[in-house]
């Protein structure tokens, strides 16, 4: 027997809990089922330690903010992502308010965000990038740190054994967050089960077919009893993660064909000295090597994890045909289609950097791990610290001409009916997920969301305004929701040192 449904969501992830969350408060007459092909919430992409935690604001990654051909620095990016978070946070800070979410230290703390460079391009660099970001309302309050003194004062684990006499730069934020997306998704869907949503753990979608009413046929499997459902619904959306491009093949979207996808795996180094972990309180991000992807910045991380304070570095770049950490090895193969075998292609020849990083990367040795931190813990020991996986990354290949191009982002794909959309790439993500799932619902229910925006406003009062314009907005949002979601600059050190 066939069930009937509004809206299917694929992947217990943070993307399908919010778009859940979303139309729940939106539309709650509307009928909601979730499949998450595991036993448990979360438990890819937005799983605690498959991710750095960075609330991904721009306020720290050098990526988002390149240099210029004359010398200056692009800061474009970092404000459009920037505006983007404070979406995030508007919501978050109305779902706390609404009950909606719970208690927000179990997911979202503040933790400083600070940029680091060495030597005298390096100092110049950062000095040019504060000058540009700091006239932005947005990244009012950045300071800019050249002072060995200061610099040992604020990073006292990566000043120890230092030799400053080579110049080291610091661009400073105290407006950073570590975020906790397992537990924010685990508190979205616990409002999503409270508020009459079927979501089923254990269920592999495995086809979608459009039917002519312009529905779909959603067929699932009980991956425990491999018993099968099928399920009939007015609109999908494919929040699966890595899976996301073979689901939407499955679908036969014409938005999807030129699309591939480059699988990434990671591993990160966490700290298991207790002392150390105390001695660091910050998201110190640096700059890639040269010729190295934006995806291998080195950042070392403190992370704010059910309560305790924990401390990466990474990201060690991997290799596996996987679409997801718990996925399959033909995964990479299975999604090549005639469409998509010459951008593939193309970007396998364009970006020989990339392949030359991963080559170098699966090549490291344990010791050289630990080496490779030591630009920015001097003294690092490997005895202090464990390798632990993290999670799978599909980078976006689109067709670009007659090649392709790989793209380091996201983009939301829909069906030019709006019955189907979904998510792909990757960083920054979770962070923007609010963002990206407004412009699901904007370009899938184009008239029901007209009747949706005065709701939406008061869900994310700053909607189709841009803050970095309006400064006075951004002061009044940025105060509710510091304060809604508990967020005063730098206590976590104060209240979980101990932990």
């Amino acid at each position: 027997m066939t069930e009937k449904t509004d809206v299917v969501l694929i992947g217990a992830g943070i993307m399908s809990a919010t778009l859940g969350a979303l139309l729940r408060q939106l539309q709650p007459d509307w009928s909601i089922t979730m499949f998450e092909r595991l036993d448990a919430a979360a438990p890819e992409s937005s799983d605690p330690w498959n991710n750095a935690g960075t609330g991904h604001s721009a306020l720290c990654e050098l990526n988002y903010t390149p240099r210029t051909a004359d010398g200056g620095v692009d800061v474009s990016k970092a404000v459009d992502i920037n505006e983007r978070f404070q979406v995030s946070r508007q919501f978050w800070s109305y779902a706390v308010e609404n009950g909606v979410l719970g208690t927000p230290s179990e997911f979202i703390n503040p933790v400083p965000h600070v940029s680091f460079t060495h030597g005298a391009d390096g100092v110049e660099y950062l000095r040019k990038r504060y000058e540009a970001l700091s006239r932005h309302p947005l990244f009012e309050g950045m300071e800019f740190i050249d002072s060995p003194d200061e610099f040992s004062r604020r990073l006292p684990l990566m000043a120890k054994g230092r030799d400053f006499a080579e110049p080291v730069a610091l661009n400073w934020s105290s407006k950073g967050t570590d975020i906790n997306f397992g537990a924010l998704t685990k508190q979205l869907l616990a409002y999503l089960g409270r508020s009459g949503v079927d979501i089923a753990f254990g269920t592999e979608v495995r086809n979608l077919s459009k039917q002519s009413d312009g529905s779909w046929l959603v067929k699932v499997r009980n991956t425990r009893t491999g018993s099968t459902r099928t399920v009939n619904a007015k609109f999908v959306f494919v929040g699966a993660g890595g899976y996301a491009l073979p689901l939407l093949q499955k679908a036969g979207i014409s938005e999807i064909a030129g699309f591939a996808g480059f699988p990434v795996s990671g591993q990160f180094l966490r700290c298991t000295n207790r002392e150390l972990i105390t001695r660091h309180e910050a998201k110190v991000y640096g700059m890639a090597a040269v010729g190295a992807p934006p995806m291998s910045v080195p950042h070392l991380d403190t992370r704010v994890i059910d309560g305790k304070r924990g401390l990466l570095f990474g990201p060690y770049a991997g290799w596996t045909p996987k679409f997801l950490k718990d996925g399959k090895y033909g995964d990479l193969f299975k999604s090549i289609r005639p469409g998509n075998l010459t951008p593939m292609l193309g970007v396998g020849v364009t970006e020989l950097g990339l392949v030359k990083y991963l080559v170098s990367e699966l090549l490291k040795s344990p010791a050289g791990k630990v080496n490779a931190m030591e630009e920015f813990i001097p003294r690092a020991d490997g005895h202090d610290w464990e390798l632990i996986t993290a999670g799978q990354r599909v980078q976006i290949i689109r067709r670009k001409g007659v090649g392709g191009v790989l793209e380091l982002g996201t983009a939301v794909i829909t069906a030019s009916d709006g019955s189907i959309a979904g998510l792909l790439g990757a960083s920054p993500g979770a962070s923007t997920c609010v963002s990206a799932m407004l412009d699901v619902l904007q370009r899938c229910f184009p008239r029901e969301y007209a009747n949706w925006t005065p709701q939406l406003k008061a869900m994310v009062p700053s909607l189709g305004v841009k803050l970095s314009e309006n400064q006075a907005l951004y002061h009044e949002v940025w105060d509710w929701s510091t304060k809604a979601l508990g967020l005063t600059e730098n206590t976590p050190a104060a209240e979980l040192a101990q932990s």
